[in-house]
């Protein structure tokens, strides 16, 4: 019997984390550049949405190695649709924006969004905003 559930808990562990791993990798996803603290490049991919405004990422915390990266150094370079972009990044900690981009990301990327937001305990996501250079 304990075989038997352990292998089913396994199971829906492996069952999530495919099902992690394609949803992050399904829809629009973007290659970002960053400059690291030693000079040396970061690559991050990264769901993208589009408003008025321009072009938006989003970060799940402050903390994540990329984040820290481009508030130190926020000139950083996108990979998007077969062309290089070279990009200044803006962290926005506006309510409005992070309403508004979170809903774009909802519709764009539907259940995956949804998923990325319960796994994050629903963290408040941080827009920034990609301004051309």
């Amino acid at each position: 019997m304990r075989t038997r559930v352990l292998l089913v808990f396994v199971g829906v562990i492996v069952a999530l984390i495919a099902v992690g791993v394609f949803g992050a990798e399904s829809g629009e996803v973007v290659v970002l550049h960053t400059t690291r603290a030693d000079g040396a490049d970061r690559t991050t991919r990264l769901w993208i949405v589009d408003d008025a405004d321009g072009a938006w990422l989003r970060a799940g915390h402050d903390g994540l190695p990329w984040f820290r990266d481009l508030e130190a150094r926020p000139d950083v370079t996108i990979e998007r649709g077969g062309e290089t972009l070279t990009m200044r990044a803006v962290p926005s900690r506006e309510p409005a924006d992070h309403a508004r981009i979170g809903a774009l990301t909802a519709t764009k990327y539907g259940w995956r969004e949804s998923l990325y937001t319960l796994v994050g305990g629903g963290r408040i996501a941080i827009p920034v905003r990609l301004d051309p250079r």
